[in-house]
């Protein structure tokens, strides 16, 4: 027979990690941020090619302009992409604060009730309330890579995209 008793330094585990899911946001911020910071740059960086003076004849102006234009679009489409992405990435991270405050109330809970009923049995609700708390800081972890890494993703491309400009331009 399992007691609460028994059961609280999982109780405690849980309390713990899930009021600590509230700071999983800086999991993805950096590279939300890094990604919005690559597109600004590499819009600034098209520009400085666009107006390339040391094009001189008509020919030369002419096949700049053309493959200024290209790299243009691609990061147009690009940008599209991840704009697209963007609300689905806002509604991510409040998913991640919806998780964190659930699992943070859950886990706490359990713990004032597994410490107020330290050797009463632990019933098979409370077991399964507890793995509840962590599958919600699973899921908030879950969100957060997935975010940054579509957010990373993204920021990648956009640099392969500004060393072609680079390269090329």
């Amino acid at each position: 027979m399992t007691t609460w008793g028994d059961f609280q330094a999982i109780t405690q585990l849980s309390a713990g990690l899930n009021v600590a899911i509230l700071s999983f946001v800086d999991i993805s911020l950096p590279a939300i941020k890094e990604r919005r910071r690559v597109f600004a740059k590499a819009r600034e960086e098209l520009e400085i090619h666009r107006k390339n003076p040391h094009k001189r004849t008509e020919v030369e102006k002419s096949a700049h302009a053309e493959a200024v234009g290209a790299v243009d679009r691609q990061l147009f489409d690009l940008w599209r992409e991840t704009a697209a992405f963007e609300s689905v990435e806002d509604s991510l991270m409040r998913s991640t604060g919806v998780f964190g405050f659930f699992g943070a109330i859950l886990s706490l809970g359990l713990l004032w009730y597994s410490a107020i009923h330290y050797n009463d049995t632990l019933s098979l609700s409370g077991e399964m309330l507890t793995s509840l708390s962590f599958i919600s800081l699973a899921g908030a972890l879950g969100v957060n890579l997935f975010t940054a890494s579509k957010a990373s993703h993204y920021a990648k491309k956009c640099n392969e995209l500004r060393d072609h400009m680079r390269q090329k331009l």
